[in-house]
């Protein structure tokens, strides 16, 4: 089983069925997930976001949030003082450059929709 580590736009698009939702299923079908625990709060902030534009979805919602928490994903810690050198010398925001240093970490693909975040993850792999 190949190890990942799953940024909130891919697991956004799976578990709140956006339009990209096949796709993140291909991208963590088969994969062994690994996150930061930001990867939590960003959901449950996508949720909240949703939630307010659709109320009437809210009970769906958090059911598709707890959902994705349930999910066998491997939390990881970051090395916060780690993540601000990387985020200053790729250009990303603090929260991108967490789920790419534990990529970096782990030694693993970073799977993402987003294509700044993908573009760094291409270049710190190269």
């Amino acid at each position: 089983m190949p190890a990942r580590v799953v940024d909130a736009s891919v697991m956004a698009a799976w578990c709140f069925r956006e339009p990209r939702a096949q796709e993140a299923l291909r991208l963590i079908g088969d994969a062994e997930l690994y996150a930061p625990l930001l990867l939590a709060y960003e959901l449950a902030s996508i949720a909240r976001r949703k939630a307010v534009a659709y109320p009437e979805k809210l009970r769906v919602l958090g059911d598709a949030l707890r959902t994705a928490l349930l999910l066998p994903i491997h939390w990881m810690d970051v090395d916060h003082v780690s993540v601000l050198g990387l985020a200053m010398t790729t250009n990303l925001t603090t929260y991108d450059a967490s789920y790419l240093y534990v990529a970096r970490v782990l030694g693993v693909p970073l799977v993402t929709f987003d294509e700044r975040l993908a573009r760094a993850a291409g270049e710190a792999a190269g």
